[in-house]
């Protein structure tokens, strides 16, 4: 089966991004379609609620910017123009006002994706927007058509211009698995490698270490590789480490071992604690007590601790109870843990790579492609987890927005 029909703009995506084009253009007065290969539309923005919808963070913007590590130039004007408090009395808009957590995270007051989520459907829906489920993009036709594939067979739609948000390729069986840079190399559009971005890493751990801590959490950490500290929690898991702490340095630690094959980061397990300090306590008589119970007793130190602590020993040959205080403080403070290889991008929160920033003009158009624009996590810019990676999706995809009226009205 095989139809034709002509649409208005047409939007490929329902995420943030994507919604957020469509709803800068149908105020802007134009009609908007949105397609989406699922059948339910922003999967992976509900997901990313589950635990909390981290919306974007309270840091001042100039902070807030450098996030965004080489990409910040570029997002700085689609950022300043839909900012972190913007984007806060929108949602306060749609009824969700925000409030700010202990860490400087922006969450709506439900602390969930659904009720905005449904309440910005029924605002779009007012504003004339309409959902087009179960399309899988595919390209262009001979003609410049957009072409679909659907339950009911192929179809092809006639746009005066397109808006892609089709995502990165994390959590692909939510909708967004990368098949798009296919189609865009085939036109000449430079697209950089998609690569995990807020990931887990691989780590060879012992079979008696894996068997003990798999599953268990380091609280109060701080994990450092070169110059970049990244403090709070991660887990470890059965072939290595994953955690908001991790995902932090993961654009970091991704690119050395990408060039060196691994990357070796230190662990703090008494960060708030001066080096001195730890010296003074691990000065005092240690009795007839184990290491590991002078360990708990003098530091605090959690049974998962003590073991990455000696996990690391081990694998360097070192005897830790016989170290000086001085050194074993030294040794508390920067845990060697050496990271082998990224865990698999469908596994990871979000992508690196995408279409690289120099192909879009000021409007977020393809150069190359006329009438096409781009926004999301398919642009080539990552940030770590914190509210940073919705807000440039909301930003850039109310930037391609923007672009779309301008270039209609030129």
């Amino acid at each position: 089966m095989s139809n034709q029909s002509f649409e208005p703009v047409a939007v490929i995506g329902t995420g943030p991004a994507g919604l957020m084009a469509a709803e800068v253009m149908a105020r802007g007065g134009i009609d908007v379609v949105v397609y989406d290969r699922m059948s339910t539309p922003a999967r992976k923005f509900l997901l990313a609620g589950l635990g909390g919808l981290n919306l974007t963070h309270s840091e001042p913007v100039a902070q807030f910017l450098q996030r965004y590590r080489e990409a910040a130039s570029r997002l700085e004007d689609p950022i300043s123009r839909l900012s972190p408090d913007m984007l806060r009395a929108w949602s306060a808009e749609l009824g969700e006002p925000t409030f700010v957590g202990s860490s400087g995270r922006v969450f709506p007051r439900s602390f969930k994706a659904t009720p905005l989520l449904r309440a910005w459907l029924r605002r779009l829906d007012g504003e004339g927007v309409r959902l087009a489920l179960g399309h899988r993009w595919t390209g262009w036709d001979g003609d410049g058509r957009l072409r679909f594939e659907t339950g009911e067979g192929s179809r092809v739609v006639e746009a005066p211009a397109v808006v892609l948000a089709l995502g990165g390729a994390s959590w692909p069986r939510l909708g967004s698995d990368g098949a798009w840079t296919e189609i865009l190399k085939s036109k000449g559009v430079a697209i950089a490698p998609l690569r995990p971005s807020n990931c887990g890493f691989t780590v060879a751990w012992s079979e008696v270490f894996r068997s003990r801590f798999q599953g268990a959490p380091l609280k109060g950490i701080a994990l450092a590789f070169g110059a970049e500290v990244a403090k709070g929690e991660a887990v470890i898991t059965e072939t290595g480490m994953e955690g908001g702490a991790v995902y932090a340095l993961s654009a970091p630690l991704r690119e050395e071992i990408a060039s060196a094959g691994r990357a070796v980061m230190k662990i703090a397990l008494c960060p708030d604690l001066a080096l001195d300090e730890i010296r003074a306590r691990l000065a005092a008589p240690r009795g007839s007590q184990t290491l590991s119970n002078f360990l708990r007793k003098t530091l605090g130190l959690t049974p998962v601790k003590i073991g990455l602590l000696l996990e690391a020993a081990q694998l360097s040959g070192e005897r830790l109870g016989v170290l000086l205080p001085d050194q074993l403080a030294e040794r508390i403070n920067a845990v060697p843990v050496t990271l082998n290889a990224t865990a698999p991008l469908e596994r990871a929160i979000s992508s690196a790579g995408g279409i690289c920033l120099d192909e879009l003009d000021a409007g977020f158009m393809i150069r190359r492609l006329s009438g096409v624009f781009a926004a999301g996590e398919m642009l080539d810019w990552e940030a770590p987890t914190g509210g940073y990676l919705l807000q440039a999706c909301f930003a850039t995809g109310a930037a391609a927005g923007r672009g779309v009226l301008e270039w209609l009205k030129s």
